[in-house]
């Protein structure tokens, strides 16, 4: 039980951002019975989904998740910079 300790404080934690969004601004969001994650660092901004998904309904997810982004952080996203998956995407921000 001692080695699993660690793992299940991990575990717990939820989403973790990639390294380069150590640091940025967290919003938790649960959209249509979905849990997502929602980082934001200066114009970049990178989105997870917790959970698993079904096959089929990776294209809705995607569709949620790039939602999410203007309604989260304020900005508008710059499409051609969104790079990523239903699990998770990532990309910048238009301010202003």
């Amino acid at each position: 039980m001692i080695r699993l300790a660690p793992l299940l404080l991990l575990c717990a934690c939820g989403a973790s951002p990639a390294p380069e969004f150590f640091g940025a601004e967290r919003t938790e969001v649960t959209r249509d019975g979905r849990d997502y994650v929602v980082f934001r660092k200066g114009d970049r901004v990178e989105v997870i989904r917790l959970g698993y998904a079904r096959t089929g309904e990776h294209a809705e997810i995607r569709a949620a998740m790039i939602a999410l982004i203007p309604e989260v952080t304020g900005c508008a996203l710059r499409e051609t910079t969104l790079q990523g998956d239903s699990g998770e995407m990532r990309g910048r921000l238009t301010c202003g």
